[in-house]
């Protein structure tokens, strides 16, 4: 077979396997299977070229995982964020486009390279890696209660901003952390799924992306009213928290925080015009 014919074959088995962005899956694996540029591909080889049975081999066990609705982020073992690429696994989330409205809103506000950071629920490490890459601040934290999230976000950083830029702690929330450890910015994207809506989500999702990344237990608010009522111990006055939200969930986590004593609290819209960041300020006076 010629590498087109391979391609194409890719192709219809992912269609048929009902994977909505089957021609580009198809032809990511094939690229990270055999090696080859798209312009190496149309130009020079696409109906010259046979493949070898090992290439073959490897090319048809990626497709049977995407086929079996693997992600495609998780074959490869990467997904870009903020424009860097994050190395990724089944122990964390895939970092999404969404969540770069709350890394952009920090980097706008907050220009002091001074400005002590907290990612809490931390995953792979995109919100703190990509802050300490884009925004130079001098002092920043991740958190997670995953170790091997842990491991993989330490990963990130040493091979986008340096080692020791950032600093990851394994931590249920704020167990791990003293009462004198404070922050100027506390960010999270903390599971906000409600737990009985879960399994309905894409199978991409519910099967392989980490439960306890995602569910937000019975109303999807479980870690929002953790964090609103722990990071009152663990802000500078003066502070601010940034939290990814629900697209329903914008008036509940705001009432969280202002019943803590939170102001000038605000939601931030997506593109779409959806709810997606709630923020507030902290006084300690």
């Amino acid at each position: 077979m010629t590498w087109r014919q391979i391609l194409e074959a890719g192709k219809g088995q992912l269609k048929a396997a009902g994977v909505a962005e089957y021609e580009l899956d198809a032809w990511y694996l094939f690229e990270y299977a055999f090696g080859i540029s798209r312009a190496h591909f149309y130009l020079c080889a696409k109906d010259e070229e046979t493949a070898s049975s090992e290439q073959r081999e490897v090319y048809e066990t990626y497709l049977k995982r995407r086929e079996a609705r693997e992600p495609l982020q998780y074959i490869l073992g990467e997904q870009e964020f903020m424009g860097l690429s994050f190395y990724v696994n089944r122990h964390v989330l895939i970092p999404r486009q969404d969540t770069e409205i709350l890394v952009e809103t920090v980097l706008s506000r907050h220009e002091r390279k001074e400005t002590s950071i907290l990612d809490m629920c931390a995953g792979s490490g995109c919100i703190a890696v990509s802050l300490a890459a884009l925004g130079g601040y001098f002092c920043i934290m991740g958190a997670d209660i995953s170790h091997e999230a842990v491991f993989t976000a330490r990963k990130n950083a040493a091979r986008l901003c340096g080692s020791g830029t950032v600093r990851f702690r394994e931590s249920d929330l704020f167990s791990a952390f003293s009462a004198e450890e404070r922050f100027d910015v506390i960010v999270s994207n903390p599971p906000y799924i409600e737990s009985g809506e879960i399994d309905a989500l894409e199978p991409e999702v519910s099967r392989f992306e980490p439960r306890t990344a995602l569910d937000g237990a019975g109303d999807g608010l479980c870690f929002y009213r953790r964090l609103c009522a722990d990071c009152t111990r663990h802000l500078n006055d003066g502070g601010h928290v940034y939290f990814e939200i629900g697209s329903r969930q914008g008036e509940a986590v705001l009432s969280l925080l202002e019943a803590r004593g939170f102001t000038e609290t605000e939601i931030i819209k997506d593109l779409t015009g959806k709810d997606r960041v709630v923020c507030a300020g902290w006084q300690t006076g």
